[in-house]
């Protein structure tokens, strides 16, 4: 029997109304609430549902997926995000949960190590993770790797809309972080340590508050440019070219820098506007000397041990029944070898 929630979730990744979804399989919106209420699709609308999304058929045939609890999820830029964008990434986190149980039950994956820090500043508990990971004051060369390192479940989202930078959750004891790969290098490092910020901020209190974006943000900026090192590296700006200079130390954002620099009082308000307006005319979505973009470490082990089984990513696929496109857009586009893979029996544990 067919499954209407598997068909909901492919109309949520294709981004399309129900009436538009009932368009394109060649229905009228009375059939779709029909199929909603428990008949099933004709084959032959069936098969357009195949073709026009790339699921295959034994997809719809399956038990419902389980979603992210919404109201548990914390997502950046929530407030320009509409409910298309919003749902579609959760379609998504639902098809990671799959992947995600699914290697699961075949490697061992780092425990999470993420301390819950309540009833203290931002800054406060960006000082307090880094001491509890015994970091320091370094900078932070790689966000995903020190994520994946302390047990962090990380994924990439491939949505096309500026609107949507993140999310977070916890389940079953795990956090989850998904990272929008349209964005910069540099964006994408701080929406990881922006997501950080909520699941050892936000974890019992919940996001949904006015001020749970903002403390975020203080915590992200903090985390990853912390103000002792700021000041020995910078005591002084004389001009927009110093920051970029400056920016490389710490793999951030030429805005994220003006900003920090200006919360510590190193650059006045004058300045940081003017900053600002300069940055805005070399275009908002062009980072100057912009870094290389970040990639799962975990995922790559865990797709170069499968590989060495001859597993690949199109085996996946079809044991879950979910086109490799989505696997791997999920898996931050992370291919396996070209070569052909050789044979072996066991699978490595991931530790």
């Amino acid at each position: 029997m067919q499954n209407p929630e598997r068909v909901e979730l492919v109309r949520l990744r294709l981004g399309l109304t129900k009436i538009g979804f009932a368009q394109a399989l060649g229905i009228d919106r009375k059939t779709l609430q029909r199929f909603d209420d428990g008949s099933d699709l004709s084959q032959a609308v069936l098969d357009r549902l195949c073709r026009l999304s790339g699921y295959p058929e034994d997809f719809f045939l399956k038990r419902s997926l389980e979603y992210p609890n919404r109201d548990g999820v914390s997502f950046r830029s929530l407030r320009s995000l509409t409910a298309g964008a919003r749902d579609a990434a959760l379609a998504a986190g639902a098809l990671a949960f799959e992947l995600d149980d699914w290697i699961c039950d075949r490697f061992e994956l780092p425990a999470h190590s993420l301390p819950q820090v309540n009833n203290a500043s931002p800054g406060e508990a960006a000082a307090a993770v880094r001491s509890f990971w015994g970091i320091g004051e370094r900078p932070i060369s790689n966000m995903i790797n020190l994520l994946e390192a302390r047990g962090v479940r990380v994924f990439s989202l491939a949505e096309e809309t500026r609107h949507l930078d993140a999310y977070s959750f916890w389940r079953n004891e795990k956090p989850y972080v998904f990272l929008n790969t349209a964005k910069t290098a540099e964006h994408s490092r701080f929406d990881a340590a922006h997501e950080l910020g909520h699941l050892v901020m936000h974890r019992h209190t919940g996001s949904g508050h006015k001020s749970a974006e903002d403390e975020a943000n203080a915590f992200a900026s903090a985390f990853l440019m912390p103000p002792a090192d700021l000041l020995a590296h910078v005591p002084r700006v004389r001009c927009l070219d110093d920051l970029i200079v400056g920016k490389k130390r710490w793999r951030v954002s030429v805005a994220a820098l003006n900003y920090a620099l200006h919360k510590i009082g190193v650059i006045s308000d004058w300045h940081y506007r003017s900053y600002y307006i300069e940055l805005n005319k070399l275009g908002r979505h062009i980072e100057p000397n912009g870094i290389e973009p970040e990639s799962s470490q975990v995922w790559a082990k865990v797709l170069t041990a499968l590989w060495r089984d001859g597993i690949t990513l199109r085996h996946i696929s079809a044991e879950l029944s979910i086109p490799d496109r989505e696997l791997s857009s999920l898996l931050f586009g992370i291919a396996a070898p070209a070569s052909s893979p050789v044979n072996s029996r066991e699978l490595r544990v991931v530790k």
